[in-house]
């Protein structure tokens, strides 16, 4: 097993035990792909929910950037609805497991077929 396909493998199983969620694993796989080289790096790896400048980039760079959508209050409010979902007081987010989530709040699903 790869090193992704590893990550991949962890990533549903906090999508199960830790948001209550049944991932649909060729979703999740591209959503991780997309992620890139980020996913291996410690620091880039996980999203801190806590932290405002890291939750502006989360939402200029992937929802505004790669899912299309318009800047305004409801990107924050589905954002704060994924923290909120994935655990406020979970130390790991996983970014692949944040924008996965993401994208299926936004019904964004789409943009990965």
């Amino acid at each position: 097993m790869s090193a992704r396909e590893e990550l991949i493998v962890k990533y549903a199983a906090d999508l199960k035990d830790k948001c209550g969620v049944t991932p649909d694993m060729d979703l999740l796989t591209k959503v991780t792909i997309g992620c890139g080289p980020s996913i291996y790096n410690k620091d880039s790896s996980t999203v801190a929910g806590s932290q405002q400048s890291e939750l502006d980039t989360v939402k200029n760079n992937f929802l505004i950037k790669k899912l299309g959508l318009n800047d305004g209050p409801e990107l924050d409010a589905g954002i704060d609805t994924v923290i909120e979902k994935y655990g406020r007081s979970n130390a790991n987010k996983y970014r692949a497991v944040v924008y996965y989530l993401l994208a299926i709040h936004f019904k964004k699903e789409s943009i990965y077929n």
